[in-house]
């Protein structure tokens, strides 16, 4: 087993070494299909956010190779509309088990582009994948509702769902702006884009009774941070009403109350939510807590733990959970791109409306 080419950054005192930094990448690789797609787990299936977070996590350890081949899967899988199903059995497109289109898997492409762009420099790459971003935001914008929350997803027979989801639109939040980046890196400017963007923010920021209650989740809690819809006071505010609701000490982050289970992928993006803030300490100290799941044969971590039965649930090791955790540990640990995409300092903001004021 090789040792990824930039090992320095996927190290962390107490989360990781060198070693098992290229276990952790090892074991995506291991699961990467030959066409590029990376599901799940092998025999299980792929959904496209979860995929472009492995990918992402490729190109921190320096395999951007395998990466591009991930987004390549991507652009060949597109849907007219340009839209991707929500899942297909291990990653075969001829077989998909959920055909319903999740918007925030649909615009999560414009996060992982960017990523890889700033890891690379490659204009190519940009320029090939530039229409399936185009195509998806567009798909993606088609389901903006009045006042600026994001319609959940297309039914299978492609009868839109309005109801918006916080944590949906918060992602949806952050791919439009790494969209935006990438218009402007190729000097195409997209102002209907940069409307839409500021009119989701100021949802999200100021009209939480445009979204469905989904305030027992955790990452409702969070990903408005994450997404970069809010920062500063903002965001300490947030963060902070809920810190004894969802993190159990030692252990990582409930995924959904009152359960007593833990999630490693929840906890992860915490961890990269509070990077975000400022607060590397607290950060650490979250993704110290959750190596009870990570799994040392494999270097993958296992989806989550029932700490009142002491007992790994589900029996899953996943790929997302890995690339996650990979992900946060490079941004604590500096790389660039990680840092560029998540802080968000140099990403567009959108044109807000003043509907408030």
């Amino acid at each position: 087993m090789s040792i990824p080419e930039r090992t320095e950054l996927l190290v962390l005192d107490g989360v990781l070494t060198a070693d098992q930094a290229a276990r952790t990448v090892h074991g995506i690789r291991a699961v990467q299909r030959p066409d590029g797609a990376i599901p799940w787990f092998r025999h299980h299936h792929l959904d496209p956010w979860d995929h472009t977070e492995s990918a992402m996590a490729l190109d921190v350890a320096g395999e951007h190779e395998a990466a591009e081949r991930a987004y390549d899967w991507l652009a060949r899988h597109q849907n007219e509309d340009g839209s991707w199903y929500a899942a297909y059995r291990d990653g075969d497109p001829a077989d998909v088990t959920d055909r319903g289109r999740e918007t925030n898997f649909v615009a999560y492409v414009a996060v992982g582009v960017w990523h890889h762009y700033l890891s690379t420099g490659d204009d190519a790459f940009l320029d090939r994948m530039w229409p399936t971003v185009s195509a998806a935001i567009e798909c993606v914008l088609r389901l903006q509702q009045p006042g600026g929350q994001i319609g959940w997803k297309r039914d299978e027979d492609g009868t839109p769902v309005n109801d918006a989801l916080l944590t949906g639109s918060s992602s949806i939040h952050h791919a439009l702006r790494c969209a935006l980046a990438l218009a402007e890196q190729r000097e195409e400017p997209q102002p209907d884009w940069e409307l839409a963007l500021g009119s989701l923010r100021h949802a999200i920021r100021r009209h939480p009774d445009r979204f469905l209650d989904k305030s027992r989740y955790s990452m409702d809690w969070y990903y408005p941070v994450l997404g970069g819809a809010l920062r500063g006071a903002e965001a300490q505010a947030r963060i902070e009403a809920d810190w004894e609701k969802f993190v159990v000490p030692g252990l990582g982050v409930r995924c959904v109350v009152p359960n007593p289970w833990v999630t490693g992928g929840e906890s992860a993006e915490l961890a990269l939510a509070l990077w975000a803030m400022g607060e590397s300490d607290r950060a650490l100290t979250i993704l110290q807590d959750i190596q009870h799941l990570r799994d040392p044969r494999t270097g993958l971590y296992w989806t989550g733990y029932v700490f009142e039965d002491r007992a790994v649930w589900p029996e899953e090791l996943t790929t997302w959970t890995a690339g996650s955790v990979l992900l946060a540990v490079a941004a604590l640990g500096g790389d660039e791109a990680t840092c560029s995409v998540f802080g968000g300092e140099q990403l567009p903001v959108g044109v807000e409306p003043d509907c408030c004021r």
